[in-house]
């Protein structure tokens, strides 16, 4: 009995590995996509773990400080900590920008924290935490920094103290951490010129110059040169507390925004990178389809090279089923040289992204079981073409 799958390896492998390779390579961008959507996913709840926050409190009406932009008062953690169930409160800033590394800028969250407090990153691979209050830095490995090297943040030089690994944004970009002092002048100080401006135009107002009351225009002028502002303050709550009944007095008296760790991943997982899941969920369906007819043109044109074999076959008695399961093992063992070598290549160039793919084994799963079904689905035209072969065929020219 002719076995058109094992022909095709022994007589003709060169192609039919070929073949299987060019659909791995299919193959494996399709997982790399599906690894890049879980990598999100996955920086955004290690943004939430490593904040080593119960409660991020934020500006009334926003969702910040990640999703939304949040500006609260740096005094209220005071207030914070009076309240029932709270064991930590601290400020904290963050601030997505360009970091001068040499003569190149590398794109960075900076995190203002403070010592010893929720936001101050939870481990360091090497180096020492950033305890100054001034100019010292702890960065993560992906920035590309090394000990003891100098950046620039803004108007200021800082020295890295400290590395980190897998503090990121929920955008994926590295994080560096610098006190927070420095961060709240980094952010929201004007610089020395803005600042003679401000104040020039304030001097030619003339309702600002006359202020109907006292002490107004000395108030203005020291806003403009001083700061004290955060985006949110992280909240640990104390053993045996529940993060949601601690949150609602601080909402409720203090007129503030709150999120628990469940809420907060709400937002960053189902709200700030839905589009990126639909655009990849997108991809993923063509890449799927464009499978499957690539799947479907190869097994056919193979199936119409051996017509006369097909022939012989239906001339000898051989049943329909039995051409249609050797066809169809013809498919399933493209597919499944297809998804070995899609599979390992994607295993290999995953570390090569700037974004983290994470390619988890319940994907691998259902990936296999997916081309498989694809691959039986696509074998059905070339069934289709090989029972209407006439076995006359095998007896004439």
């Amino acid at each position: 009995m002719i076995s058109l799958a094992g022909r095709d390896i022994l007589h003709a492998w060169p192609r039919f590995v070929l073949t299987g390779m060019g659909l791995g390579l299919l193959i494996g961008v399709t997982l790399t996509m599906a690894g890049v959507y879980r990598g999100m996913v996955d920086d955004a709840r290690a943004l939430l773990r490593n904040s080593g926050a119960d409660i991020w409190v934020v500006q009334k009406d926003t969702q910040g400080p990640y999703a939304e932009s949040s500006s609260i008062h740096d005094d209220i953690y005071r207030s914070i900590l009076g309240q029932p169930g709270v064991a930590k409160a601290a400020n904290v800033t963050y601030l997505t920008m360009q970091v001068r590394h040499g003569e190149s800028d590398v794109r960075a969250m900076v995190v203002g924290f403070e010592p010893g407090q929720p936001g101050e990153p939870p481990f360091l691979v090497a180096g020492r935490q950033a305890n100054r209050s001034h100019y010292e830095a702890v960065a993560d490995v992906k920035t590309g920094f090394a000990l003891g090297e100098t950046i620039r943040i803004r108007r200021h030089d800082y020295v890295v103290v400290g590395m980190t690994q897998r503090m990121v944004s929920s955008g994926g970009d590295p994080m560096v951490f610098i006190p927070l002092k420095d961060a709240q002048e980094a952010q929201f100080l004007k610089d020395n010129e803005a600042i003679r401006n401000d104040r020039a135009r304030t001097a030619a107002n003339p309702a600002l110059n006359r202020p109907a009351v006292p002490g107004l225009l000395e108030a203005i002028q020291a806003s403009q040169s001083s700061n004290h502002n955060v985006n949110a303050v992280l909240v640990q709550v104390q053993a045996g507390q529940s993060p949601a009944v601690v949150a609602e007095p601080i909402r409720r008296w203090l007129h503030l925004q709150t999120y628990t760790q469940v809420e907060m991943e709400e937002i960053l997982v189902a709200k700030l990178i839905a589009t990126s899941a639909k655009q990849i969920g997108m991809f993923l369906v063509i890449l799927a389809i464009v499978s499957a007819a690539v799947v479907a043109f190869i097994i056919y044109t193979m199936t119409l090279g051996k017509i006369r074999e097909i022939a012989v076959l239906k001339l000898i008695g051989t049943r329909n089923r039995t051409i249609a399961s050797m066809i169809l093992q013809q498919a399933m063992g493209l597919g499944l040289i297809g998804f070995v070598v899609g599979k390992i290549a994607a295993t290999i160039w995953a570390p090569i992204f700037p974004k983290y793919v994470l390619l988890e084994p319940g994907d691998a799963v259902r990936g296999f079981v997916l081309v498989l079904v694809i691959c039986a689905l696509a074998s059905t035209l070339a069934i289709r073409a090989a029972l209407r072969v006439d076995p006359a065929t095998a007896i004439g020219g």
